[in-house]
């Protein structure tokens, strides 16, 4: 029997999401922590995300499960364990229904920007999407007595507070000021409008808190100052996330190359 048109949409949405968790994987964004996940392409109300297993190890369907969006109920009772976490793409799918993807990371590189009052923002054009200033969600803002303080983000109320963050706390609106925001000791959240987008978002907001670190350490070493690290303005902002989103194909077709040359990673989808 032929696949149908819905099947093959699927079936390469299986293949993107796998080999995203692969890219993000091979560029140190994850290590065995940390999931990318993807909005069903047939169905608005249902998102995509993998099993409990480490991003880099997923290899086919059967390690994705299907949840939905509006209590991140699995879909099939018999799904296998999924994360902990799910509520953050869950929370992230219902208040934004334009984002179609979700990243969430605990880079290192990232981290710091979360925990030391120096503001995470734009260095270089190939991360203009991250604004003049980045948000940091504390989720001790957001637990209720019952909520066990390991930071994780295990139900709903938490994941709808982390949500609400790409927007300004007291914002209702349904598009997200922001598409990336910190998490407090944790690491960061990444919002998209498709899978290769969440990815490049993802990888380019590790990059740019490396070069931000390199920055501002350079500047503490240095014999002179001779004037305050000089960031991206807001029309530099608006006008770097345009172009560069004309590109975006570029790196995907590269990172593909990458992870299918490395040998470590398997994708049957």
């Amino acid at each position: 029997m032929q696949p149908s048109d819905q099947d093959l949409v699927l079936q390469r949405f299986h293949r993107d999401l796998i080999s995203g968790s692969h890219i993000l994987h091979y560029h140190n964004v994850l290590d065995a922590f940390g999931h990318l996940s993807v909005r069903h392409p047939l169905n608005p109300q249902i998102f995509i995300l993998s099993r409990n297993t480490a991003p880099g190890t997923i290899s086919s369907p059967n390690d994705l499960i299907e949840y939905y969006i509006e209590d991140a109920r699995p879909v099939d009772p018999s799904a296998p364990t999924g994360f902990i976490e799910r509520c953050i793409h869950s929370e992230c799918y219902k208040r934004y229904p334009e984002v179609q993807s979700v990243i969430h990371s605990h880079s290192e590189a990232v981290v710091p920007y979360s925990i030391s009052g120096v503001p995470l923002r734009a260095c270089f054009h190939m991360a203009g999407f991250l604004g003049t200033n980045v948000p940091i969600w504390d989720i001790a803002d957001a637990q209720q007595p019952e909520d066990i303080s390991d930071l994780l983000v295990r139900n709903q109320h938490l994941g709808s507070s982390l949500a609400a963050s790409f927007s300004g706390i007291a914002s209702g609106s349904i598009s997200p000021e922001h598409v990336v925001a910190l998490m407090r000791g944790h690491g960061f959240t990444v919002l998209a409008g498709s899978i290769q987008d969440c990815v490049m978002r993802a990888i380019y907001t590790q990059k740019n808190a490396a070069i931000q670190s390199t920055a501002l350490s350079t500047r503490s070493t240095g014999t002179t100052v001779t004037g305050p690290v000089k960031y991206l303005s807001q029309k530099e902002v608006d006008a770097t996330t345009w172009s560069i989103a004309k590109s975006a194909h570029r790196p995907w077709t590269l990172w593909l190359r990458e992870i299918e040359a490395s040998g470590l990673y398997a994708n049957s989808a």
